[in-house]
């Protein structure tokens, strides 16, 4: 089975100051997603699809582009504003529609499972062979993994983050709800975005990355919920954003998906600050240096066997 990865990096990057995504983080120039299609290509991965915005094509195919096109089939997608089902006078909107719409964007390039994963963060070899391996043996229609990590690995040390906070039923997740989370008077406090209740939380509770194993029926239950979400009124539309994770616990819910929780053995790096640059190219050289993960120079000689 051949397995495609899906890079999300059409996002604006307002609290990072810049873009993120094409953010150096080695002597080399290397991006963070960099390392993600290294081990991904270990793990077997055959193709990925960048979801980007148009206007970003040339940077992308001078930069990582460049760096990978002779290792992995790829493949660009466009999130545009434009692309809605129905006509709608757009002109105040400046941001994408949201996760569902990236990940639409991409349905021409896949052909079968595939991984989604932000390009902003960095996930470990292993969480890429454990997706993997979900992937070839499940038999399940409507099956899918989250890559899931303890809260106290992902957060900034500079301020609140955005997590998706997983409730579990032994290993299936029956809900994830998106959190604004920051400490408070010695408390992890988690805000969910959706106007609920504050509630406090410990630092191993488990958290979703946007890292998913995903068939792909999944792009059957995605197009369903886009559709509907158009069917609100016009100010609703025009407001909000069409969230993979609201998607998903709509279809958990309603029993149509499952999605198995896979806690990850991997550690985690990203970027929401620019405090967070350092901190993450110091721990890249550390998994360089002191781990032997990567080479010093994570391309030369790269036979995807590493």
């Amino acid at each position: 089975m051949d397995l495609t990865l899906v890079v999300m990096a059409a996002g604006m990057s307002s609290r990072f100051g810049s873009l993120k995504q094409i953010t150096p983080v080695d002597e080399d120039g290397n991006f963070i997603m960099d390392y993600s299609i290294h081990d991904a290509i270990c793990a077997g991965f055959k193709k990925i699809v960048f979801v980007i915005k148009e206007e970003y094509l040339e940077v992308f195919q001078n930069t990582i582009g460049k760096r990978i096109s002779d290792k992995i089939e790829v493949c660009y997608a466009f999130q545009k504003i434009e692309d809605i089902p129905l006509s709608l006078d757009i002109s105040k909107r400046s941001k994408p529609w949201g996760t569902v719409q990236a990940i639409l964007a991409s349905k021409a390039y896949v052909d079968g499972s595939f991984v989604l994963i932000n390009a902003d963060d960095f996930y470990g070899p292993k969480s890429f062979l454990a997706a993997a391996k979900f992937l070839r043996e499940n038999q399940n229609s409507y099956t899918y993994a989250n890559i899931s990590y303890a809260f106290g690995t992902t957060k900034s040390l500079k301020g609140a983050v955005k997590r998706g906070v997983l409730t579990l039923d032994g290993d299936q997740i029956k809900l994830m709800i998106e959190c604004s989370i920051d400490e408070e008077a010695g408390k992890i406090v988690a805000t969910p975005l959706n106007g609920k209740k504050p509630f406090e939380m410990e630092e191993n509770h488990p958290v979703s990355m946007n890292f998913f194993a995903f068939q792909k029926d999944i792009y059957e239950i995605l197009e369903e919920y886009w559709e509907n979400y158009f069917k609100q009124d016009e100010s609703q539309i025009l407001e909000n954003e069409v969230l993979l994770p609201e998607c998903l616990n709509e279809y958990i819910a309603n029993g149509q998906i499952t999605i198995l929780n896979q806690p990850s053995k991997s550690i985690w790096l990203g970027m929401t600050y620019k405090e967070d640059l350092h901190v993450v190219k110091t721990n890249i050289q550390v998994l360089k240096d002191e781990e032997k993960l990567y080479k010093q120079h994570l391309w030369e000689d790269f036979s995807g066997n590493e």
